[in-house]
This record gives C-alpha cells, structure tokens and sequence, in this order.
C-alpha cells in the first residue's frame, strides 16, 4: 500500500455523495481538469462525516469531483496526503493556502 491517495475521483453530486459514510477520514475534491485543489477531513466535529463534509462543497464553483479514505488517523493523513503534495507540486493545493499549521517535508519515492 502507497502513500498515495490514487483512486478514482467521483463526480461531486448529491446522489453519488449519499453513497458516502458517515465516518471520519480524508477527502480531496479536484476541478474540472482532475487537479487536486483542497484537501479535507471529516474530523469528530463534522456531522455526518465524510457525507456532510462534501455535501458543504456541493455548490462550490471549480469543483468537480472528490475521493474519500475512511481513517481514525484524519488529522495525521491529512498532514500527510499536504506534504505529499506539496513535495510533488513545490506548493499547496490552491483551497489550502491558509493551512493553520506547520508542515513537515516528505520524500517520496
């Protein structure tokens, strides 16, 4: 198993996202081109986890699409699945430039 979050983007739309748990974990959403550009979590504050996480992004312009990984570990995956990122594209995602906490690096291979 990778680090990688590879699977396939789903298209963002209520029906699709009511097939979604209501568990805690990971999301990315993309544009219209399959580029990440927010990386989020379900965390114990969100009602209905991942569901009611991306049902907030349903009328958001430039998104398109989303993928989901079910984890108890969110914050730290999500810290992980930025540093990925950020080692591939030397910066953010575009909707996670105000990122409130420090970062660490990441090598992959």
């Amino acid at each position: 198993m990778g680090i990688r979050l590879d699977k396939p983007f789903l298209p963002l739309r209520e029906d699709v996202i009511k097939t979604v748990q209501a568990q805690l974990g990971v999301y990315q959403l993309a544009n219209e081109s399959g580029e990440v550009c927010y990386i989020g979590c379900a965390d114990a504050r969100s009602l209905f986890g991942l569901r009611g996480e991306l049902e907030q992004h349903l009328e958001d312009p430039g998104v398109s699409g989303f993928r989901v990984e079910v984890t108890t570990a969110y914050h730290t995956r999500r810290q992980e699945l930025l540093m990925l990122y950020q080692a591939d594209h030397g910066e953010l995602p575009v909707r996670n430039k105000d990122y409130p906490f420090q970062l660490g690096r990441l090598s992959p291979a």
